[in-house]
């Protein structure tokens, strides 16, 4: 039919002409995305009274979101390789867009926690297509790295601009708000991606089931047990349990995906020694850097007094250096390579992390904080701004969004495994200086300090990966 022809080439042609708007429709859907894993962190205390949440139920309003979205990437990376990612994000978009409402509706704490889940379902079919779709339609090399540094900059930046989101939504309107922030975001999404985002060539095979079963449930497995260790404790049974299940069903996916002929992880995605040192520190670096994330928010508030806008905007500085700085890639890496970039990244982001192990009550924003989150947001700009570009521009097509979505878990698993660690380590100090008879505020400020302890050493391992590059 001529209307139908019409219809399948206009997107196309658009694409082309407006590369643009592309780039807008992807880099505010990887924001939206990136957005709901921090942004209700501020307004965690309004809905609890709001809805009655309990003091351990009220953490499944972040956990069940970073539970489904964890689990399912790898499952939405194949299946938009397969099924059509334009055709993926823009169902992903729509799914995440409708449970945000459902979300700012909710009248229940149980009502609220599925509309989470909802939205992590979405994130998970979305994230993915939409790095792949980057890689795919920017092919001109500068380009398509000045496009990518972008995403790297908008993922690094997007937890600390949901703090300041949450934080000006709570205090001027309400919590609701910052999930109703993502309904006209999702609408302007789907209406670009429709009109001007290119489907590229599906590659038809068969979905491997096998391997989305045992890889899903692996990954949500492992990041279940994570999430269980921060409230209950390692000696938990569910915990244990958890985490020994999670590592055999991964071990299960690994032996499916070596057997399979149209896997859903491609293991020859590691075959490359650059890549595979990508993607070990898009897992290292989120387990460092959430420490500042989840501990500083509460040292403002609970330490200074800061409320939820104020606290918010202290994250500004380093979220803008971050940003700036990606724009720069496409500069630097040509005359440098990954690997200088990568371990300075590195460096700078563990000195940064490394200046809060000395923080104490009476530490000041400008003095004390402040120099550690430039040394952060200068560190993250260089360090993970090159590894997107190093694993996207490195796979054939086919395989992109599979890479996207391995990308995205490694990110995701090592932020929720990093946070757990952190935690742990933090109440064990805790309770340490608690019975020593601190201070509260004292008690409060041992356990951070020894959680960012543990960070460094993190951060240093994310420097020895890096030093693995080959110099190009």
């Amino acid at each position: 039919m001529p209307g139908s022809t019409l219809l399948t080439e206009r997107p196309e042609t658009a694409a082309r002409t407006r590369p643009g708007l592309v780039l807008v429709a992807l880099l505010t859907c990887q924001l939206m995305i990136v957005l709901d894993a921090t942004v209700m962190n501020v307004a965690l205390p309004r809905i609890r009274d709001d809805l009655g949440f309990s003091a351990t139920g009220l953490s499944w309003v972040m956990s069940s979101y970073t539970l489904v979205f964890g689990g399912l990437l790898l499952l939405g990376g194949r299946a938009g390789d397969l099924l059509g990612r334009r055709r993926l994000l823009v169902a992903g978009v729509v799914v995440f867009t409708a449970a945000s409402l459902a979300g700012g509706l909710a009248d229940s704490a149980a009502m609220l926690v599925a509309a989470r889940v909802a939205q992590g379902l979405g994130a998970a079919m979305a994230g993915p297509s939409t790095l792949a779709l980057l890689a795919t339609t920017f092919t001109e090399p500068r380009a398509r790295m000045r496009a990518l540094a972008l995403f790297s900059g908008m993922a690094s930046a997007g937890f600390a601009i949901g703090l300041i989101a949450g934080g000006l939504l709570t205090e001027w309107l309400s919590w609701r708000s910052v999930l109703f922030i993502n309904v006209p975001l999702g609408v302007l999404i789907v209406v670009l991606a429709v009109r001007h985002v290119r489907e590229p060539e599906r590659h038809p095979a068969r979905l491997d089931l096998l391997g989305a079963a045992t890889g899903s449930a692996g990954i949500a497995a492992v990041v279940y047990g994570f999430i269980r260790a921060a409230s209950d404790g390692w000696r938990d049974g569910v915990t244990a349990g958890s985490l020994v299940a999670g590592a055999l069903l991964l071990a299960t996916f690994v032996l499916v995906e070596a057997r399979t002929a149209e896997p859903l992880l491609p293991l020859r995605l590691f075959a490359d020694r650059n890549r595979a040192a990508a993607y070990v520190n898009f897992l290292l670096g989120p387990m460092a850097g959430m420490s500042m994330f989840f501990f500083l928010t509460q040292y403002l508030q609970d330490v200074h007094g800061y409320g939820a806008l104020t606290t918010g905007l202290a994250f500004l500085p380093m979220a803008a250096l971050v940003f700036a700085t990606t724009r720069l890639i496409p500069v630097l890496l040509p005359r440098f390579g990954p690997k200088p970039m990568a371990v300075t990244g590195a460096l700078l982001m563990t000195s940064g992390v490394a200046l809060l192990t000395r923080l104490g009550t009476d530490t000041g924003y400008v003095a004390g904080l402040l120099p550690s989150m430039l040394l952060m947001g200068l560190g993250m700009g260089l360090a993970f701004a090159p590894l997107n570009v190093v694993i996207m521009t490195s796979v054939p097509p086919a395989d992109a969004g599979a890479a996207g979505g391995v990308l995205q878990t490694m990110q995701q698993t090592g932020a929720t495994l990093g946070l757990a660690i952190l935690v742990t380590v933090a109440g064990a100090a805790t309770r340490d200086a608690a019975a020593g008879g601190a201070a509260p505020e004292e008690v409060l400020v041992t356990g951070m300090t020894h959680a960012f302890l543990a960070s460094v050493a993190i951060g240093a391992a994310a420097v020895l990966v890096a030093l693995t590059f080959r110099r190009e």
